[in-house]
């Protein structure tokens, strides 16, 4: 099991609210997704079953496997996330004695900064993928769970919008420019589709009131 996903709901939030560098945001983006993947299910079990959806059961049955799968990987993203920035903070406290030891020292802060903008990347697209699947329950789920359906879609989005933070201040730190710009033109689409995505939700969700 997860790390952070064992964590009691208040235990998290405390270690949250310290001083620690980690769990920070990229936990934060990971848990949003896994919430809204857990709406996701919610409102497949509220249609699955129920008379005037017989059309959409198959389909629904294979959504809500799809989103238990995704909220499981959310928490790992989380842990990975705490991992990734703890071996910046290692790399900081590195020796700095000789010049080879401060070369060694750049080269691992490097790495580490690589990481941190990896994970919380890997974070996002997960996100904005299954953002789909929010936009699908809300249009064709029970009408009665659509503001579920698009509560999944709005905790998404905040997960792309969190974990994409995450990837620029990290890109930021980095001496490969190419590699940096990279990084933001990938925020830049994420973003961009996880707009439209949640627009279109808020569509589906006005069409089934």
């Amino acid at each position: 099991m997860s790390e952070i996903g064992a964590r009691t709901i208040d235990g998290f939030l405390t270690d949250l609210g310290s001083d620690a560098p980690t769990p920070g945001g990229g936990a934060v983006a990971a848990l949003a997704g896994a919430t809204g993947a857990a709406l996701i299910e919610m409102v497949c079990n509220l249609t699955i079953g129920k008379a005037g959806y017989e059309e959409v059961q198959g389909r629904m049955t294979a959504v809500r496997a799809e989103a238990e799968a995704a909220r499981a990987a959310f928490l790992e993203l989380a842990d990975r996330d705490a991992t990734a920035f703890d071996g910046v903070m290692a790399a900081f406290k590195m020796p700095k004695d000789t010049d080879a030891q401060k070369a060694e020292r750049s080269q691992e802060i490097q790495r580490g900064y690589e990481s941190a903008a990896e994970v919380p990347l890997d974070c996002a697209k997960a996100a904005a993928t299954l953002m789909e699947l929010a936009v699908e329950v809300t249009g064709n789920g029970n009408a009665n769970a659509a503001s579920d359906g698009s509560s999944a879609a709005q905790c998404l989005s905040a997960a792309v919008w969190c974990a994409t933070y995450n990837v620029e201040i990290n890109a930021a730190a980095l001496k490969d420019q190419p590699k940096a710009q990279a990084l933001r033109d990938e925020v830049s689409a994420l973003r961009a589709n996880a707009q439209a995505l949640l627009d279109t939700a808020n569509v589906a969700f006005a069409d089934r009131i």
